[in-house]
């Protein structure tokens, strides 16, 4: 008797919220994030965090995303068989990161403003059980947990000459210095957030993921059945006094685990 093939399925849980700074000052999240799951299980995730130093970040944040996702889930090329072209991977991140400029630099322009004024940066990810590939401009952080157990950091942040400084898509040379990187393992989780986390997510001084971040998360989404409630739990989560005595800053926090159906 042949035993039925258990087929692997992504499970999601995300949240977006606002940092206890911009709660005092009543000023908006700044951060987005944005999910779909393509035909053959292809997982694509945006997250951004809109500048604080500009007018309309979180607009800017909420394109990028937005932009992105749909710009990849309207692409016929990606199936799982194309997935295992390097160049190709590359060239769907290179053309969702162009794709999301483009509509953030055209809204400047309808609202009168200069791109700047809609400054974010802008992470993307596509994942298949086989292989994460992702693309990143300013800071926040990608890992990736394969099926032996190892955290990877897919990106690090992208700071310059000093810790708040960073490359916006809106830049000049965004483009010319996104990070892409391709790595082809069993995975079993993906994480993406925004630089709020960094502090807590990353050991700074080696550039390693916190295991103790991240390995009870992956743990939680990977047996979250209820999607509201999970929800709703990870937001409690990232506003608990735990996170909160740590960063005042907006917060986004995508998690993905494969589960077994």
């Amino acid at each position: 008797m042949n035993t039925p093939k258990q087929i692997s399925q992504w499970r999601i849980v995300a949240a977006s919220v606002c940092g206890t700074s911009h709660v005092k000052n009543k000023q908006l999240c700044q951060d987005a994030h944005h999910w779909q799951i393509l035909p053959d299980n292809v997982l694509v995730v945006a997250t951004a965090d809109g500048a604080g130093s500009a007018t309309l970040g979180k607009v800017g944040a909420m394109i990028a995303v937005e932009t992105a996702i749909d710009h990849l889930s309207n692409n016929q090329e990606i199936t799982h068989d194309t997935l295992t072209d390097d160049d190709l991977l590359r060239g769907l991140l290179t053309g969702a990161i162009l794709a999301a400029k483009k509509a953030v630099e055209e809204e400047a322009n309808l609202c009168n403003h200069q791109p700047h004024d809609l400054a974010t940066t802008l992470i993307i990810a596509i994942a298949t059980p086989e292989v994460v590939a992702v693309g990143q401009i300013g800071d926040g952080l990608a890992v990736a947990k394969d099926n032996s157990g190892n955290l990877l950091a897919l990106t690090i942040p992208n700071n310059g000459e000093y810790i708040n400084e960073t490359t916006f898509l809106t830049s000049p040379d965004a483009v010319d210095t996104a990070q892409i990187r391709i790595l082809r393992q069993k995975i079993v989780n993906i994480g993406v957030l925004t630089d709020g986390l960094q502090m807590l997510a990353l050991n700074m001084v080696v550039g390693e993921p916190h295991k103790p971040f991240f390995f009870p998360l992956f743990e939680f989404v990977a047996n979250a059945e209820d999607k509201i409630m999970a929800k709703e739990q990870l937001v409690r989560f990232l506003c608990s006094e735990r996170i909160t005595q740590r960063t005042d800053d907006d917060l986004t926090l995508v998690l993905a685990a494969l589960s077994h159906s």
